[in-house]
């Protein structure tokens, strides 16, 4: 049950007496950031919500309103419609908003709505467009087509932006990006997780054994799925890998050559995902993420975290009580965290997941929007 449907408290209901407009970039088969705006959305439940356009296998009961580009065959190429969404944020409708909230991994912080000297804009931040700024940290950035206009796009993505009144990033790693790239200060509302449908497994699901390490998340290279292989064929530990995405074919060929066993879940159901959750010694996590969602999935159904010592990991585990962190891409390095992860409390794992429940994330938008709208 989400906090704003479960409460009479007005200030939990913050921006009634105004008009308000919620956009998004494109929506996608909901996914981390699709979550954070549905969230949003019942902070603000009157708010009228826009999004570039909907992904055809999407699904979401709420209206969408989608831009000019849903009509056209760039919808099917984000790369080659990232030059346009600026333009498009800025002829999005005429209609007047009095607040306009953003929630943005790539342009959408730019949008302009209504009258400059009357609207208020208010953008909540995933990360500045890795496209963009951080193509080291996503090879998806590395495309030969976005290299020669990158420039273009980052002094655009600063000048469009300037009208933003207020800005909130996912985690104190984007806090830092947004003052890097942008120059402008944001306070971190760390996104929602389904903390307790995951921890409120059934019983057969929490008392089974716990077998395997376990990967989560979309085949992209730098989620480093091939290093978790690496590292459970060093460990001498059965791993899954649960998700879908481009590297599949190189994964799989990878797996093969290495002589403990690598299963493969394509994109399981969320009931399947919670099971392989509850049934893994720990999860494996050696990115770089902006928050990660993942992790705190894992850790409400007791599962320790391995990963990196970066980024959102470091928001959202605690070495040594809830995981282990550590600096490093040799496989050798996690046979010692991997050992001991099973010797931790599951129950603190739990606990420390619920910092970052639906409800806490509403609480904390909904102040950000009484304050800053």
């Amino acid at each position: 049950m989400s906090l704003v449907s479960s409460t009479s408290d007005a200030s939990l209901r913050p921006l009634t007496d105004r008009s308000v407009a919620l956009v998004h970039e494109w929506f996608g088969a909901t996914g981390g950031s699709e979550q954070v705006f549905l969230s949003m959305a019942e902070v603000v439940p009157h708010a009228e919500r826009f999004v570039l356009w909907k992904d055809h296998d999407a699904t979401v009961d709420q209206e969408l309103h989608e831009s000019w580009l849903a009509r056209t065959p760039l919808r099917r190429s984000k790369a080659l419609a990232l030059p346009l969404m600026p333009l498009t944020w800025r002829t999005l409708t005429r209609k007047h908003y009095d607040v306009v909230v953003s929630s943005s991994h790539a342009f959408a912080h730019t949008v302009r709505i209504g009258d400059p000297d009357r609207t208020r804009h208010l953008s909540y931040v995933h990360s500045p467009a890795r496209y963009v700024w951080s193509p080291e940290l996503d090879q998806r950035g590395a495309n030969a087509m976005l290299a020669p206009m990158r420039a273009v796009l980052q002094a655009g993505d600063k000048r469009l932006s300037r009208h933003v009144h207020s800005y909130a990033a996912n985690s104190r790693e984007v806090q830092a990006r947004i003052r890097r790239f942008w120059g402008r200060d944001a306070r971190v509302i760390n996104p929602p997780v389904e903390v307790d449908y995951f921890g409120a497994a059934p019983a057969q699901v929490r008392d089974q054994d716990r077998r395997y390490l376990l990967g989560v998340g979309r085949w992209i290279p730098y989620k480093n799925f091939d290093l978790m292989i690496e590292i459970a064929a060093a460990a001498r530990r059965p791993l899954v890998i649960a998700g879908g995405g481009p590297e599949e074919e190189n994964l799989r060929r990878l797996a093969a050559r290495v002589d403990v066993p690598v299963e493969f879940e394509i994109r399981p159901t969320r009931e399947r995902l919670r099971e392989l959750y509850w049934g893994a010694v720990a999860l494996l996590y050696p990115a770089l993420e902006d928050f990660g969602m993942i992790p705190v999935e894992a850790q409400a159904c007791g599962t320790p975290v391995v990963g990196w010592a970066r980024g959102g990991l470091l928001e959202t585990v605690t070495t040594g009580e809830t995981g282990f962190l550590l600096n490093a891409t040799d496989p050798a390095d996690y046979m010692d965290p991997i050992r001991r992860a099973s010797e931790l409390s599951a129950q603190a794992a739990m606990t420390n997941a619920r910092r970052f429940t639906p409800q806490v994330f509403q609480a904390n938008v909904a102040e950000w929007l009484t304050e800053q709208g």
